[in-house]
């Protein structure tokens, strides 16, 4: 029971840091140009950062419970999933064309970010594998 606690927590704080680090890169509240004080709204990155949100939010509430524990961990391999290729698309087409060292290429690419998300799949693999292999009366 502690041991999930402790994996819950980690799937909750690994998605947070994926979240703000995309939101750093990303942010879809963007200063005017003309007037820097004023943010503008850029549709475009929201939807990136709702799927982090609902991946920092939803999914680990989804394995507080054995019941819910199956669409956690569904939810979060499919936002793992969407997030892997989506990040190696943006990747390949932004590094199209240029030549780097393979060491700052790999740095310059989005194969660090792909990781996180994995690790973040991997964790909750092993909140789903808990609640399976636990007895039903101590999964609650």
């Amino acid at each position: 029971m502690a041991e999930r606690r402790a994996l819950i927590a980690a799937l909750f704080l690994i998605s947070l840091g994926g979240l703000l680090l995309h939101y750093r890169i990303h942010p879809f509240l963007i200063p005017d140009k003309a007037n820097p004080a004023i943010l503008i709204f850029s549709g475009t990155k929201l939807v990136a950062s709702l799927l982090s949100f609902v991946d920092v939010v939803i999914v680990p509430l989804l394995f507080l419970s054995r019941r819910t524990a199956l669409y956690g961990y569904l939810l979060n391999g499919l936002l793992v999933i969407y997030g892997s290729v989506l990040m190696a698309h943006f990747s390949i087409a932004g590094l199209a064309g240029k030549t780097f060292p393979v060491s700052e290429l790999i740095l310059r690419s989005t194969l660090p970010d792909i990781a996180i998300a994995w690790t973040d799949f991997f964790i909750g693999k092993a909140l789903y594998d808990s609640y399976m292999n636990a007895p039903v009366s101590q999964s609650a």
